[in-house]
């Protein structure tokens, strides 16, 4: 078997900001070993598994798996929420004006309108 400690090798990895201990396996050495892989899951280690040295795969516990996909689910909540109160935000008479009168512009008044706004910001 071919295992080793991955925690020099390569960045480490962290569930919720904290360091998950990992062990490597080879490829070949996780498909014949892989009882004592599910063990060490268990125990709270995650396992990387390498093809040709370069990791290809993470195995975690389930409940580790569960944390991760959690996260990114209350990360999409969150950007939701914020972008509901931006578009909200925009959907008042001033800018519903504001964007009508831009779509209505002639090429002539869009470039005046460029002009202006390019000397408010100098």
């Amino acid at each position: 078997m071919n295992r080793k400690d991955i925690s020099h090798d390569c960045a480490p990895l962290l569930v919720d900001g904290k360091p998950l201990e990992a062990s490597s396996f080879s490829a070949t050495d996780a498909k014949n070993e892989f009882g004592q892989m599910l063990e060490m899951v268990n125990a709270g280690r995650a396992v990387v598994i390498t093809k040709h040295d370069t990791p290809k795969a993470v195995m975690v516990s389930y409940d580790e798996f569960k944390a991760l996909s959690e996260r990114g689910v209350r990360q999409l909540t969150s950007l939701k929420a914020e972008f509901d109160e931006l578009l909200s935000s925009m959907q008042t008479p001033k800018a519903r004006a504001g964007i009508t009168a831009a779509f209505e512009a002639s090429p002539t008044q869009l470039g005046h309108a460029a002009v202006s706004a390019m000397r408010r910001r100098s």
